[in-house]
């Protein structure tokens, strides 16, 4: 069953390349990005091809109900996302798109770099400053969507 799960931008200085990076809790509870970093600049070097530092992306660092799960999103090819996503199992972190991927609840923070994207990077004036500054900010707790019953 769907329900709302904190959200939460992390400062910008967390990671040295500009990443944005995102938490996001099953439990409510925050999140401890220190489990998730050191596999994010292994994900990074694996595409060491990228930029970092001039590369639009952002993370997600979600504390899920049965495992940790890193997304890596990054802006490429004038206006596609990419993706890679790793996975906390028995034998340590998994990158495999055949098994694992992101979930409804990372899609919240994907429309919202969609959004921030296309407002910052792909008009006729790219501003990767603007783009890196435009984070996702949610009211935590959520507000109840019952009113009276209705």
């Amino acid at each position: 069953m769907f329900s709302e799960r904190r959200i939460e931008a992390l400062p910008a200085h967390v990671d040295a390349d500009g990443v944005k990076i995102y938490t996001i809790s099953a439990t409510g509870e925050p999140v401890d990005p220190l489990p998730y970093l050191a596999r994010l600049q292994s994900m990074k070097a694996a595409r060491a091809a990228h930029p970092w530092r001039g590369t639009p992306a952002f993370v997600i660092c979600h504390d899920g109900a049965s495992a940790r799960y890193l997304t890596l999103g990054w802006w490429g090819n004038d206006n596609e996302m990419f993706v890679a996503v790793a996975v906390t199992q028995p034998e340590g972190w998994v990158e495999d798109l055949g098994r694992y991927s992101f979930c409804l609840w990372d899609m919240e923070v994907m429309w919202h770099e969609r959004n921030a994207f296309v407002k910052h990077m792909y008009g006729m004036h790219a501003d990767l400053g603007a783009y890196r500054a435009d984070r996702l900010v949610q009211a935590w707790p959520p507000a109840s969507s019952e009113t009276n019953g209705q």
